[in-house]
């Protein structure tokens, strides 16, 4: 009689476990590249030395075998061309257990299975296997050595962004949840919708460009909406969403763009694809990150008179903070060196070969300014790299007269941040970007870098300015600091109390010599609301002052913002915004000017989370949420999201106005279906408030 499969055993559990795929929530049997996973087939008969048999995993629509989309595997032949190898382990009776393992360079993406045997073919239930990139595995190209880091960058689903300013970072946690239902799937549509070559879903250099192309919704109805506009009232505001998973679900079932985006939300849904489908990747923010349009190396910052921040001048912008990320791999497209951690982004600013994509880039090539590699180099230099120049616009016989007051040359790309392995703390990554400030490596670096971009001339890029010719790039590689020469002119700007919303802004401007000498000297201060892309929401207030100041001394010039003068414009900007103070100081008689700029974050009370410190898997415990509203306004349309990786899905408790002193409390009874640490995340969101989050972990067992 004809041998006939009557069953397959994937050994889903044994397999998960030694491939570290047991967390993903999926029928089907999930590996990853080059490396053994077992599979139990049943006869009909035993199985003789003369018997055909053979495993065949095809891939894609119209699958072939001389285009590698067909592997047929026979155990009972020795060396298969795909470098893909198959074996008996044991055969007893109606039973064999065959051991395959896949090519440390197979595409990556999902198979599907049937076998053999004879004229008849078997095509067993649930027969996609899903092959991923291999962390674990030396021969691939993303190998990732140390056991702590494979933990952290593809395994935790859990995480944090960092936002805020430069000098008052704070930590946004994340919920990358790429193990949750439907992700895979969502990632393997995604992988098709790239319509990259079969060849090419091997190499993570065009996987991770693909995905930072479509994790946007620009050119390809990929992820995300993005909007910077400040309306989100049809979709749901970038603030409120508090991980990857609700994006990535919404979108596989509708296959329609999610709104909204902005950078942090790109961010963590391009960590979320990357570490479902195997590469290690983070998060990572860069402070005062230029946005240029023309990589020339230069920020052109308008201010008026008072100090304050013309924003329709411009043609380029320094935000607060900017989310990327980066993934790790060996670079075997290009010279040997640069391998390692790579820059991609997938929040739509610039277009690289005619799409809203970027990366992947060496950071070794944005560090030693081999700004000529791919992918995106010039543009992820600009970012970390550019100087700010500060003009002064006046009217004077009714036409604008621009004066360049100063250039800042060490503002731009600091506290270049990233979560920490297996801790729950910022990791300060600014030295793999960029040799220290001054440095003689940091000048070369420039250099080489300015020789592929050197523009013709440095001209104010203002949109009505007329041109006038600057001194050329190289002033650049001079170091110019805060103090000015002849005076030792210094500004510092601070907050005497707690920038509480509701509260007066208490803020001071200190003013320093420090030579011998009787000085003059004009003062002009500003108090702004930007959100984090530097753009003016509302100008709330100045100081203008003549000082004079004899020798070392210092005078402190206060500058107070009454609660009236900014309340409604934090009501009716549906982004964070943050509190943004320029200061401008002229000697006079002397042609020394400086500017000087600090961002501040509002603080806030809050958010309480109860529950036990340990719970058992499937079994019920309570987690409450409290806060109390201990500002002195109210906070109208509150909304509290609460969510937990393997414990509880995405909530939302619309909580309505609440009044100052008002108290709060929500409870979920929740049933743990995972085992380990996982975390609760909860967020506040109101019209005043965008931004209060807390997370607590719980350990389950």
């Amino acid at each position: 009689t004809d041998l006939k499969v009557t069953g397959i055993d994937f050994l889903k559990s044994q397999n998960s476990l030694l491939h570290h795929t047991d967390l993903y929530n999926i029928k089907n049997l999930v590996v990853r590249r080059g490396q053994a996973f077992q599979l139990q087939l049943s006869f009909s008969r035993e199985l003789k030395a003369t018997d055909k048999l053979s495993l065949r995993f095809s891939f894609g629509e119209n699958p072939m075998k001389i285009r590698g989309t067909l592997l047929s595997l026979n155990p009972r032949r020795e060396n298969n061309i795909t470098g893909w190898q198959i074996s008996f382990v044991k055969s007893s009776g109606k039973e064999c257990l065959l051991s395959v393992t896949s090519s440390p360079w197979a595409p990556v993406g999902k198979y599907t299975l049937k076998v053999k045997t004879g004229t008849s073919i078997y095509e067993p239930e649930n027969n996609a296997v899903y092959l991923l990139f291999n962390a674990w595995c030396e021969e691939d190209v993303i190998f990732l050595a140390d056991e702590a880091q494979r933990n952290e960058y593809v395994l935790n689903d859990t995480g944090y962004i960092y936002v805020g300013s430069a000098y008052s970072i704070y930590s946004r946690p994340w919920n990358f949840g790429q193990f949750e239902e439907f992700i895979l799937d969502a990632c393997m549509y995604l992988l098709d919708k790239s319509n990259l070559k079969m060849n090419n879903r091997r190499n993570p250099v065009f996987v991770s460009r693909a995905m930072s192309a479509l994790v946007n919704a620009n050119d390809d109805n990929g992820v995300l909406l993005g909007n910077w506009s400040g309306n989100y009232s049809n979709g749901t505001s970038p603030m409120e969403w508090i991980g990857s998973a609700s994006i990535l679900q919404q979108y596989y079932k509708t296959k329609q763009p999610v709104a909204y985006g902005q950078c942090w939300v790109f961010s963590g849904v391009l960590t979320t694809v990357m570490r479902c489908l195997g590469i290690p990747a983070r998060c990572v923010s860069n402070f005062n990150s230029a946005h240029d349009t023309d990589e020339n190396l230069t920020v052109d910052v308008y201010l008026n008179e008072r100090g304050e921040k013309l924003n329709w001048k411009s043609f380029d912008s320094v935000w607060n903070f900017h989310v990327w990320n980066e993934v790790w791999m060996k670079r075997t497209d290009l010279p040997s060196g640069f391998d390692g951690w790579q820059a991609i982004d997938s929040t739509p600013q610039e277009q690289s070969q005619g799409i809203f994509r970027c990366g992947p880039c060496p950071l070794k090539a944005i560090r030693e300014g081999d700004v000529y590699l791919p992918f995106d180099s010039k543009f992820l230099y600009a970012e970390v790299n550019a100087d700010e120049v500060y003009w002064v616009v006046k009217k004077v016989d009714g036409r604008e007269k621009y004066t360049r007051v100063s250039t800042e040359t060490q503002g731009i790309g600091v506290n270049i941040s990233t979560k920490a392995v297996g801790q729950d703390k910022r990791e300060d990554i600014t030295a793999q970007y960029k040799f220290p400030e001054g440095s003689r490596e940091e000048r070369e670096a420039m250099q080489k870098a300015l020789s592929f971009i050197r523009p013709s001339r440095i001209v104010p890029r203002a949109r009505f300015a007329s041109v006038m010719p600057m001194n050329d790039m190289d002033s650049r590689l001079r170091v110019l600091c805060d103090a000015v020469a002849k005076t030792g002119l210094q500004l510092e700007i601070t907050h005497k109390e707690a920038l509480y919303p509701g509260n007066p802004l208490e803020l001071a401007i200190t003013v320093k010599t420090s030579t011998p000498g009787s000085w003059t000297i004009n003062l002009a201060s500003s108090c702004q609301l930007q959100s984090y892309t530097g753009k003016v929401e509302a100008s709330l207030g100045y100081v203008k002052e003549t000082i004079k100041l004899e020798g070392k001394s210092e005078m402190e010039v206060p500058l107070k913002i009454a609660p009236d003068a900014y309340m409604k414009s934090l009501a009716s900007v549906e982004d964070e915004v943050l509190i943004h103070v320029t200061a401008i100081a002229e000697v006079q008689g002397t042609d020394e000017k400086l500017t000087k700029e600090v961002t501040m974050s509002f603080e806030y009370p809050p958010i309480t989370v109860q529950m036990p410190e340990t719970a058992k898997l499937n079994k019920e415990f309570t987690c409450a949420f409290t806060f109390q509203n201990k500002l002195n306004v109210p906070l109208d349309n509150c909304k509290l999201l609460v969510e937990g990786l393997g414990i509880f899905k995405m909530t939302v408790f619309d909580e309505g106005d609440v009044k100052p002193g008002r108290v709060i409390k929500s409870e979920i009874i929740c049933t743990p279906t995972r085992l380990g640490e996982k975390k609760m995340i909860a967020k506040l969101t109101s019209t005043q408030v965008k931004g209060i989050s807390v997370e607590k972990a719980i350990t389950i067992t």
